[in-house]
Formats: structure tokens, sequence, C-alpha cells
């Protein structure tokens, strides 16, 4: 049931191969040959070169300054992830998206190199941890049956009136739950937050107003059919300084996602990085990025 995605990680620049500049013959024709300065001096004037150009210099400058940050183990680490959530359709889906494993896992350290760029970069204030506070909510483990039907739904809710045991719960998932993913196993979700992506908006707003062990007495309606939601734990939010490590992991994950603090953490890291464009037809390919603020500020206090 839960949606499956594969990472955006090519931050903002786009990831590409540039062949170097020299007298080397790239391609014969019969009319003639191209040589590597021919195609330096064409890919030069295109979109995709100078992109090609701000993600290689981009690479470089990461590397040098949050390299030591990000192992090979923690890139191992993220690809295996990846590799088990889509399973058999893994290489497919590298495939489908013009990758292979070696530049799916060199994107995945760029993208890594690029949360560490943020951590150092974007301040977190006290109000934002109290913003993010308000709608935090901590990992809650559920089970559920999905069917296509309310009056289904409304069945399965009529029998756990009955007996709203997790054994129940276990049969009738078994019995009427149409996600094959976890009919057989109660029901059962992996624990989710509120930061969860995966889910609809209403099977967790439906999901996080439950106690442990109750249920929902009306059928949940989400793109997929009707849900009846039992909750296995739900533990108390406790305090804002408890879990303000997580807060702060939960600030940087939407700053990833916003372009505007991207650039500016990319405009300090260039900054830092002391670039210097050699050739004149390029020297305004990081115009974008160099020059601006310098000032970074959470998105969660904008």
């Amino acid at each position: 049931m839960r949606k499956k995605w594969l990472l955006s990680i090519m931050g903002i620049f786009l990831a590409f191969t540039l062949a170097g500049c020299g007298s080397k013959t790239v391609a014969t024709t019969s009319g003639g040959n191209i040589s590597q300065q021919d195609y330096y001096n064409e890919m030069k004037k295109s979109s995709s070169g100078k992109q090609t150009l701000q993600q290689m210099i981009l690479d470089k400058v990461m590397e040098k300054q949050y390299g030591s940050k990000v192992s090979k183990d923690k890139v191992d680490k993220q690809y295996n992830s990846y590799k088990k959530q889509y399973g058999s359709s893994f290489s497919s889906v590298l495939s489908q998206n013009d990758m292979t494993k070696a530049s799916f896992k060199k994107n995945l350290r760029s993208n890594l190199l690029l949360e560490e760029a943020v951590k150092d970069n974007v301040k977190i204030t006290n109000a934002d941890l109290k913003k993010q506070w308000k709608t935090y909510q901590p990992k809650v483990t559920v089970q559920h049956i999905l069917v296509a039907k309310k009056s289904t739904a409304t069945d399965v809710i009529n029998e756990l009136n009955k007996d709203n045991s997790e054994k129940n719960f276990k049969a009738l998932a078994k019995k009427y739950s149409t996600d094959t993913d976890t009919k057989n196993d109660a029901g059962k979700l992996p624990a989710f937050d509120s930061t969860d992506t995966s889910l609809d908006s209403s099977f967790k707003t439906a999901a996080f107003k439950l106690k442990t062990n109750e249920y929902t007495k009306t059928p949940v309606k989400s793109q997929y059919g009707y849900h009846v939601i039992r909750m296995i734990n739900h533990p108390a939010k406790g305090t804002m300084k408890e879990h303000e490590a997580t807060l702060k992991a939960q600030i940087y994950s939407k700053d990833m996602s916003n372009n505007t603090v991207l650039k500016s953490v990319i405009s300090k890291v260039l900054k830092k990085g002391n670039v210097q464009i050699k050739d004149n037809d390029l020297k305004d390919v990081l115009s974008g990025y160099v020059g601006k603020s310098s000032t970074t500020t959470s998105t969660s206090s904008n």
C-alpha cells in the first residue's frame, strides 16, 4: 500500500558526463572528424554542458569540505536500504532512470554531502523547533485492513465491535484485506511519524487520533480504498527537549527539499571553495549562486 519512489538525489545541478578538452578524435564521419575540442566548444554553449561544469565544481568543493563526514559505509547503508525497498525490481528501476549501481551510489554520496552542507550552514532557532514541535508526532505502529467498498469496511468495524483483540484483527485482515503486502502479517505497517510521505494524509490523520488498542469507528478513505486502522502502539509525545535531535533532523529534511535554502547553502559552499573559472566563455556559469547573500535561514521559520 505504501508509495514507492526513487530518491531525488541530483541536488540542484544535473549530473552529466563531459569529455575533456583536447585534439583527440571523438567521432569520424564521411563529412569530417569531430575532435574533443570541437565537442567541448559545442558543449560549453549548451545548458546541459554548463550544468555539467556546475556539478563537477560542486562535487570538488563538497568533497573537500565535507568528504570526511560521509563514509563509504554510510553510502552503502543508504544504497542497501533502497535495494531492499525495491526488491527484485531494483535493477529495472535504476535502468528506467538511466542509472547504474555505481552512478546511483555516486549520486547518493552527492546527496549526503549536500546534507552535511545544509547542517553546517543552516541555523535552527528555538522558534524553528517550537514550530516543528506543534505538528510533531512520535513514531506509531498500526495495523490496517484495506478493502474496496465502504460497506465492507463497515462490516469489519462491526466485527471489531464484538472482539477488538489483535488475534481477531489478524483473522479479519487475512479474510478481507486487499493489501497483499500486509494481510498475512495481521495488517501491520512499518512504524511512521508525522514526516512520513508514503502514506495518505487522511490515513495518518486518522491513525494519530487513536490511542493504543483503539481502532477507527468509521471507514477511512484513501486513494487505495477504505481502511480500518487499529493502533498497536502510540507512545506519549513527551517534551520538546526529549525530541530535539529528531526535530532538527525533520527540519533539515525539509530544507533538503527547499530550492531556496539549497541555493543559499550552495552559494556559501562555492564561495568557500574559492572557485575560479578560467574559460571566459563560462565565466558566468555560477552567477546564479555566487554573489548572492550568504544569509541562510531554516525553512521552518519562513
